[in-house]
């Protein structure tokens, strides 16, 4: 199975989780601009037994509050830069030490996204490269705001800081294109990343120089990576192992619900199945199509309220209701209560 495809195993966020590596990148970031670090772990509760667990992980929505919470302290809004610059192969794991001793950058690189599954996973999507056009790309996390901007910043940071350690150079791109808008800092950005940066694109990604992308990678080590790649298959693996495929219909759900109700015929056609066998085998595993859509908008629901500050309206454009008032009424049927009072009762509980 492709990993683009690879369902999230069900005990987990469903908006995705993050390996506490990237978290030690943040808070390296953080204390580089002089926020104490101590603080802000102890009101995220992380201790170090988590922070130094090589399996640990923490969703998606904590590790945004997290970013933002150090932007605040620090006040640099464009600490994702910072960590980017402060990025190592390590830092992204068994992956990272994979791709640093590919042939070239580009393989590099390439090796690097292909086995991002093992360190993080978001309900939006999966990072992918298009070798043809030396572009790596990153998928779209709208609607953008100050939780999550930084996000795409430090992505691609870290892929353009990777690629200046294993090329040995520092001018490695054409171009870099981000999906939300200007904040009005567009020199500092094109100053970090050596190149133009277009905002309000498409798409998020960074375009690899065309001779840089050839070039023989600085620790290239043929047997190792070899070695490696086996090691990252092997856990890629593990992670396909023993999921249902109500699983892989809810981990294809999320991206599309945004502004629209996906069909069943559209996620067989994702699956590789008729609507009919997709039917066939979801109730053999005693569930529903309808069923696995109300779940999963129920589980993603709870979490935009208590972990994000994303207004109603983006969450029932993100939930593919037609319009808010009809996810205020799921809302209440799901808890008892409307989306606001409980976000109410959320913000009291960590005060």
């Amino acid at each position: 199975m492709d990993s683009a495809n690879l369902p999230p195993p069900p005990d987990r966020n469903p908006l995705g989780d993050i390996s506490v590596l990237y978290v030690c990148v943040l808070l390296r970031a953080a204390e580089a601009e002089g926020v104490n670090v101590q603080d802000l772990t102890n009101r995220f509760q992380l201790n170090e037994q988590t922070l130094t667990s090589p399996a640990a992980r923490i969703s998606i929505p904590r590790f945004m509050r997290l970013g933002h919470a150090a932007i605040e302290s620090c006040g640099n809004a464009t600490l994702g830069l910072r960590m980017g610059a402060l990025s190592r192969p390590i830092d992204a794991g068994i992956a990272g030490l994979a791709g640093e001793c590919a042939s070239t950058a580009g393989a590099a690189i390439q090796t690097l996204i292909r086995y991002s599954l093992l360190t993080s996973r978001n309900s939006r999507g999966t990072p992918k490269t298009e070798p043809e056009k030396r572009r790596l790309q990153f998928y779209s996390i709208r609607p953008y705001n100050r939780f999550n901007r930084f996000v795409v910043d430090s992505v691609l940071g870290a892929w353009t800081q990777f690629l200046r350690t294993v090329s040995g150079q520092w001018d490695v791109l054409e171009k870099v294109t981000i999906e939300y808008p200007s904040t009005g800092m567009d020199e500092l950005f094109e100053g970090w990343f050596r190149c133009p940066v277009q905002f309000g694109a498409a798409m998020n990604s960074v375009t690899v120089r065309q001779d840089l992308w050839n070039q023989e990678a600085m620790q290239a080590q043929p047997a190792m990576h070899e070695k490696l790649v086996l090691l990252c298959d092997t856990e890629m693996r593990e992670i396909q192992r023993g999921w249902t495929t109500g699983d892989r219909v809810k981990s294809l759900l999320t991206p599309l619900f945004r502004g629209e109700t996906p069909s069943l015929e559209t996620i067989a056609s994702k699956l590789g199945v008729t609507p009919w066998t997709l039917q066939r085998q979801l109730s053999a595993e005693k569930t529903s199509f309808r069923k696995l859509m109300d779940d999963t908008r129920k589980q993603l629901a709870r979490d935009y309220i208590r972990e994000t500050e994303t207004s109603l309206s983006e969450i029932a454009w993100l939930l593919g209701f037609s319009n808010p008032a009809a996810m205020h009424k799921a809302y209440r049927r799901w808890f008892g209560l409307s989306p606001g009072e409980h976000r109410k009762q959320f913000r009291e509980m960590i005060k």
